[in-house]
Parts: C-alpha cells; structure tokens; sequence
C-alpha cells in the first residue's frame, strides 16, 4: 500500500514494498499559462526537455508521474511550449536553490 503526503500542485506516494515514491505532478490551466504543451525537467531526467511530458487534462490542465528514489533530492521546473520555464511556486516545494546554469531558482523535491 501507500503512504501519502499531499502537496498542492504534486501528491507523494511512498510505495511500503520499495525504496522508490511515486510522485504525481500536477499543473492547472492558469499556472500552465494556456500552454498547448508542458514537459517536467530535472535531476531526474537527466534535464532532458523533451523525456517527460505531462498529459493535458480535459480541462486544460497537466498531470504526469515520476517514480523517484526514496531518500534524494531532485531540483526540477516546467518547461511550457518549449520555451517558457516554471517553478512549482504554489506547491511550497521543499526548497528552491538558484540555478548555476541561469541564475534562477529551481524547484526542489526531497522523497
């Protein structure tokens, strides 16, 4: 079964058989700013801009899960239409730390 930590804008699902929490990402149509596309990009991925996009929702919002490694810090942000970079500013993620690459903050998710 799960154990459950609720954020605003991301769910974290602790799986009790593995070492692993499933982490499902979620964007509403305002913060995804009427974007037709939204891709997550972070540690995770490799920040790969097209490896994980997320699924637009009938009602114009995004979702998408990660399975991620328990006990890790992961930085991350929205890529939005291919241009357009995000934070998870309403989810209070965990920490933001300033991008070396851009000087901006990133998003980060502690599992």
């Amino acid at each position: 079964m799960f154990s459950l930590y609720r954020q605003m804008n991301f769910q974290k699902q602790y799986l009790k058989s593995k070492p692993v929490c499933k982490v499902i990402f979620k964007l509403s149509k305002d913060e995804a700013k009427n974007a037709e596309k939204v891709f997550i990009v972070g540690d995770f991925n490799d920040w790969d801009m097209a490896k994980t996009p997320m699924k637009k929702l009938k009602n114009d919002s995004f979702s998408t899960i990660v399975l991620l490694p328990k006990d890790a810090e992961y930085q991350f942000r929205y890529l939005l239409d291919d241009g357009q970079w995000e934070n998870d500013w309403n989810a209070d993620a965990d920490a933001y730390i300033t991008s070396p690459m851009s000087f901006e903050d990133n998003s980060v998710l502690a599992v």
